[in-house]
This record gives structure tokens, sequence and C-alpha cells, in this order.
């Protein structure tokens, strides 16, 4: 195992000396609030804290002041905080407010110390990934499955990741977030159900934990690039409602609202699967024509492309490939395909009202045909809000990650790293 992968972020343990405030003991005169409050406060005070940082940074602390209404010195404290535990660092040249006064040492997110480990199950192949705090990827691996044995695709994900972490020099693991399609229950870290690779109950945050010594965190890869959006995107950054339509060999939806992503009981929302969807006309599984996800699953896409003679395999790129070289077929085959996706994008939009709508889907990326497609389909009052993925080269190692960053971000003081 990496000698760089010691932990270094230890539990914030409410009312330490240490804590950026600590409350009075409870029935104190100076604390008439619980001190659970006090501890989910302290929670929002350092996530909006580096949250500023993120996004502004580098950033003078009087600047994250304003940005977060909190005092100077909260401020001050919190970061103090942070650059302890190695989150940011001071900016190398301070800068002065109108060349007079007292510098401002600007803050930044330290990017350069920690990775996080992500990992995306889907159909025919796991993405294992490191990325910085700043949601980049450092580096990615993609292993096929020889097998879809949970116990054997997990293991082989948690040796992929501690391969990544020997060759990523200096780099110290936070943990690792799993993101799949499917049923998958957050608080439990497992996946429920997963018809297509045939997975029930699987405790993936118990087998893969086993493996690396590291915390996981799982869910789903819908709801897991919502929170990369939001946290690292370019276009949904700021909105106050997000719904993400991930359309791949499993179809699924996320939705956000104020900056948290609904998840319902034992986190079902999004399943989109057997939606109907209008003009379809594939069989499902269920007994029905035209469900969402059996009409637009690569699947399907691959299946159509075989028997017009464009591939002879079930490599969904295959398809955008011969388009690009000019295939008429492939092209009919993905701006339909993008239309019914739109189809879907505009009958969500008609449920849940979202104020931006991010797609991620092979053509949709892709093309621009493809995108005019879907926002054709969409109509032109509503078709400015819909938006491929920000991250169209490694989007499915980005849900991996998004998953673990987004804890990091919510609860950065309460991390503790184990070993891989």
């Amino acid at each position: 195992m990496p000698r760089n992968a010691a932990p270094l972020l230890a539990s914030h343990s409410p009312g330490s000396p240490s804590s950026p405030s600590s409350p009075s003991s409870p029935g104190s005169p100076r604390s008439p609030v619980p001190r659970a409050a006090d501890s989910d406060r302290r929670r929002t005070n350092a996530s909006v804290v580096l949250r500023s940082v993120l996004e502004h940074g580098p950033v003078a602390r009087s600047t994250v002041s304003r940005l977060t209404g909190l005092s100077p010195a909260s401020v001050t404290d919190y970061c103090a905080r942070f650059t302890e535990l190695g989150l940011i660092r001071e900016a190398a040249t301070p800068r002065r407010s109108n060349g007079v006064g007292r510098p401002h040492v600007p803050v930044d997110l330290d990017a350069s110390r920690f990775v996080v480990g992500g990992v995306h199950v889907a159909v025919p192949y796991t993405t294992v990934a490191l990325l910085d705090l700043r949601g980049r990827v450092v580096t990615e691996r993609r292993l096929g499955h020889d097998s879809t044995n949970p116990a054997l695709v997990l293991a082989r994900a948690a040796e992929g990741l501690q391969t990544l972490l020997a060759e990523a020099a200096g780099a110290t693991p936070l943990g690792v977030g799993v993101a799949a399609g499917g049923w998958v229950d957050r608080d439990s870290g497992s996946i429920v159900d997963h018809p297509l690779l045939g997975w029930r109950d699987v405790p993936v945050r118990e087998l893969l934990g086993d493996r690396t010594g590291l915390p996981v965190h799982v869910d789903g890869h819908a709801r897991a690039l919502v929170n990369g959006e939001r946290l690292f995107g370019r276009t949904a950054r700021g909105s106050r409602s997000v719904l993400h339509l991930f359309v791949g060999n499993v179809v699924d939806a996320a939705f956000a609202t104020n900056d948290e992503v609904h998840h319902g009981p034992r986190s079902q929302a999004g399943a989109i699967a057997h939606l109907p969807l209008r003009g379809g006309t594939e069989p499902c599984d269920c007994g029905r024509v035209g469900c969402l996800q059996v009409e637009l699953s690569e699947r399907t896409l691959c299946r159509r492309a075989r028997e017009a003679g464009i591939v002879d395999g079930v490599n969904p790129t295959h398809v955008v490939t011969a388009a690009e070289r000019g295939n008429p077929l492939a092209v009919r085959l993905l701006t339909q395909r993008a239309r019914m996706v739109g189809r879907a994008a505009g009958l969500l939009l008609d449920i849940l009202n979202p104020e931006t709508v991010v797609v991620t889907e092979l053509g949709v990326i892709r093309r621009e045909d493809c995108l005019r497609a879907l926002r054709e389909e969409v109509g032109d009052a509503r078709a400015s809000a819909v938006v491929p993925t920000s991250f169209p080269d490694s989007v499915l190692a980005v849900a991996g990650g998004s998953v673990m960053l987004d804890v990091l971000f919510r609860d950065p003081l309460s991390l503790s790293p184990g070993r891989i």
C-alpha cells in the first residue's frame, strides 16, 4: 500500500478548542440553542466558506465574509482550520485594496495534496478514476466486465483504484465515491436493484470499504452528476432548480432545488425507466410498448444500427464515428434518438418546471445537430434551458468522484480518510 495514503483529516469534534466556534455548555445563559443545532450551524457555515473559496478563489477572506454574510472573525477561523487540514492555502501574492492599507492575502483551494476516488459501474464496464478537489479528473481507467458478479466487479474496482493511486505520486485519498444506475440507496450505501446488471441488495459501501480502508459513499449517477454540475459545472451553477437526464444503457433522472437533490424514501426518486414516451415503438419487458428506457437505451441504438448495417457490435460510440464519417443512416439514427430524448426532457419539464435541464446523452454531447434536434423537440420557449453535460470527456469518472466531493463540500470538517 502506498506510504502517501496516511490519514490526514481527523474528525471534527463539536466544541473542541480547535473548532471555528466553540459553543457554551448546554444550559448556559450564553447558549440557549441546543448543541445539535450549533453543530448543524457550524457544518453549514464551514460548507459555505469552502464553497466560496472553491467558486471565487483566489479570494480575500474579507470577500468571503461579504459573500457568505459571516463575520470576518468567523471566516478567519474557518480558513485557519481549512489551512491546517490542507484544504486551502494562501495565494503567493498579497493584494492591496486600491493600493493602500493592509494587503489582503487571498486564499485558494489546495488541489495539489488530496484526491478522491471515483467509481462508476456501468453495464459493460466500470470506470475508476482519481479527481482533485476541483472535480478535475487526474487519471482514469476503464475496466471491462468479464463477469458482472458484484463481488468480483467491486474487487477489481478496488484494485484499479490502488493502481491509480500508486501511480499518482504524493496524492492522499480522502475517500471513494461510487455511482451507478438503477435503484441506489444512498443511506445504506447499497445498490438495491440494477436489472441490467442483475444486482439486488448489493452492499457496495461495505464491500468496497473493506477492500480500500477508505470512507465510501454511494449514490445514483444522475444525482451524482447534479452535484457535480452545481459544484464544478459551467451552466447549472447558481440555478435554483436543476434537472439531470441521463441517457445511456440505463435512463434515469435527478432533480435538485435550492442546492438539495431530491432522493425520496430509500432514494427511489428519479426512476423514469417506464414512463411512456409518445411515439415509442419498442416492446418493454414490463409488457408495455414505448417505455422511456427501452426506447432510448444505448442497447436499442446499437441494435438498430446493426439492423441498418452501420455497425456490427454493441459500442454506441461506433455509431457516432460512422456519423462523423458521413454515414447518413447513422446521422438519422442519432438525430431521431435526440428528438426522442427531447420529448422525454419536455415531459419532465412539464412535470417539474426546472430552471435548467442538463442532458447526458452520447449524440447530444458529441454533435451539434443532435443538440439542435433535442432543443427543437423541447420547443423554442424552453430550448435555451436545456444544455449538455459540462463533462463531455469524463462524465462517468466525474459521476463517481462527485459523490465523494459532495460529501466533502457539505461537511468539510468531518472527514476521516483511511488507507488504500
